[in-house]
């Protein structure tokens, strides 16, 4: 007998989700609508803190409906008022939801996520997984546990432009790295507006630039051994907000054969509101037989309107085709065609897809270790950022993996 498409949750009902605040629509949802073109959906639950954010993305839901020409079947919680267990109603039903999609603020991933996963729900969790490595390990125990499928939503491991440096370094084209530089911000309505309430309990690199220390151990297999990060609070602490501003973090890698790299990775999100991207993202990696660049904003395209100004789209991150339209807007009532594409709707696709292949029994979740960017994986990058934070704290010291002692000097 065919298996009943995926019944889906989704906890959080912000930017990356609905594209709260924005004129677009995230990425979770087009990608729950692409996921029930392809056979893999068949209904979803959002749920969100506020029966506000419930109006707001029920417009958005519409507008997606006409879209695609096809209604995605919802549940939308809570109905009034505010409720930060919002979701706790979508378990309440006859049928559970067969995995769940997890978006919501840093602080609150290992809360959600470990109720979730006791359940008998396979999870996908935007990163970071967790702020700690104690709180990744809990969460491992308990996916193990339950037998359960968890993954973290590391969609830049989808990016062609990574896949292709992997590629390159483990072919040994560039011999061994001897360093990585990354440069990544974003503009500042991000902590000011979109996150402002609860920035304060993240920062920026561990919001933003733990996407590149999952890429640099995605790329090269390599062990961090010691981490040092400093930063400064000046535009947005003036501003009421007591988060950095910027953050730069230099990480000592040790690869499989003993050699060592460093990686620096810059990290802001008070770029200017008129900068022509949302994110602004380089990597370069200097190896002893060559180098790799990868300009990740710049993607050879670039628009100039009278209304939106200079633009350069990422058309490979998450973009409508079929509408006539760039990154981030659909232009209402063009429908054929229509399809939602990019290395962030392949990263959820490719989720949907294990899930649906495990309650086949095609898959069991270990099957997907070493394959995936899954709960196990996030370990290091983990790591990087609970040290990271720690150098943070203490005024940009040393701060030992291997050991988790401090060192001073440099």
């Amino acid at each position: 007998m065919k298996e009943k498409p995926l019944s889906v949750l989704v906890v959080g009902a912000g930017m990356y989700a609905s594209g709260r605040g924005t004129e677009g629509y995230g990425t979770i949802l087009p990608s729950l609508y692409e996921a029930q073109r392809k056979g893999l959906v068949h209904g979803v639950t959002v749920a969100a803190t506020t029966a506000q954010s419930i109006i707001s993305l029920e417009k958005k839901l519409d507008t997606l409906d006409n879209l695609f020409a096809a209604s995605l079947s919802r549940n939308l919680y809570p109905k009034a008022g505010k409720d930060p267990y919002a979701y706790r109603q979508a378990l309440r039903g006859r049928r559970k939801p067969d995995c769940a999609i997890i978006s919501v603020p840093d602080h609150l991933h290992f809360d959600i996520t470990a109720e979730l996963v006791k359940k008998g729900i396979h999870c996908l969790v935007v990163k970071p997984l967790a702020p700690t490595v104690a709180e990744v390990k809990k969460l491992i125990e308990l996916a193990d546990s339950a037998g359960v499928y968890g993954a973290v939503e590391f969609h830049k491991r989808y990016d062609r432009s990574n896949i292709r440096l992997r590629d390159t370094i483990r072919q040994g084209l560039i011999g061994d790295p001897l360093y990585f530089v990354v440069e990544y911000s974003q503009r500042k309505h991000i902590p000011l507006t979109m996150f402002r309430e609860w920035v304060g309990h993240t920062n920026i690199f561990q919001y933003l630039g733990i996407h590149y220390v999952d890429i640099i151990y995605f790329a090269t297999g390599a062990t961090p051994r010691r981490v040092a990060a400093l930063g400064q609070k000046e535009f947005l602490r003036a501003r009421g907000i007591d988060t950095y501003d910027a953050v730069q973090c230099m990480i000592e890698w040790e690869q499989e054969n003993g050699r060592p790299f460093t990686s620096t990775i810059l990290t802001n999100w008070i770029d200017p509101e008129n900068t022509s991207a949302m994110s602004d993202q380089k990597i370069k990696v200097i190896g002893t037989k060559g180098r790799y660049e990868a300009d990740q904003k710049y993607r050879g395209i670039g628009i100039v309107t009278d209304d939106r100004g200079v633009e350069e789209p990422n058309p490979d991150f998450s973009s409508f085709y079929g509408t006539g339209s760039g990154e981030g807007g659909c232009n209402a009532g063009v429908s054929e065609g229509i399809s939602f594409r990019g290395y962030g709707p392949e990263s959820i696709l490719q989720f949907l897809q294990d899930v649906s292949d495990i309650r086949r029994g095609m898959l069991c979740p270990g099957d997907l270790e070493g394959r995936r960017p899954t709960f196990r994986d996030a370990i290091v990058p983990t790591l990087v950022l609970e040290a990271a934070n720690r150098s943070l704290a203490s005024g940009g010291i040393w701060v030992d993996i291997e050991s988790g002692s401090d060192e001073e000097g440099s």
